[in-house]
């Protein structure tokens, strides 16, 4: 098993740290100051340009960060659930991996299921139990 990047620990230590309660009270306090200073530097160009600049850095860097953990975290929950399909028993293995299909083939999938869905539905309102595998 390879170990984790230095960005992939960084992105993972700025991603907990910038999700909690703290840091939000951080973010508000400091445009609070922001907006306190508002008089003490006439709501001159220079007192917006700092809080444009700096919000949008911060904003910028977040985009890369929150879409790393976004993949790491999908990644392994399609892994996961790869390895449900594979373990029980009367799963069709075609399902696994389907993250890498085109769209048609996802499509077509989609349809089966939904057909199934709605045969399922339907049953169900005829007092037909709605567990189990619809395949002998």
């Amino acid at each position: 098993m390879r170990t984790a990047t230095w960005y992939s620990l960084f992105a993972k230590t700025i991603a907990r740290f910038s999700g909690r309660p703290r840091t939000f009270f951080l973010a508000v306090m400091v445009i609070a100051t922001w907006i306190i200073t508002g008089p003490l530097f006439g709501f001159s160009d220079t007192w917006q340009l700092v809080i444009n600049t700096g919000t949008t850095i911060i904003t910028f860097l977040m985009v890369f960060l929150i879409q790393n953990t976004q993949n790491r975290d999908t990644e392994a929950i399609q892994i996961k659930l790869d390895e449900l399909i594979r373990a029980t028993q009367g799963a069709h293995n075609a399902l696994l991996d389907l993250e890498m299909l085109e769209e048609e083939a996802l499509d077509a999938f989609r349809q089966k299921y939904q057909i199934l869905a709605a045969a399922a539905r339907e049953q169900l309102g005829q007092g037909a139990v709605d567990t189990g595998t619809p395949e002998p």
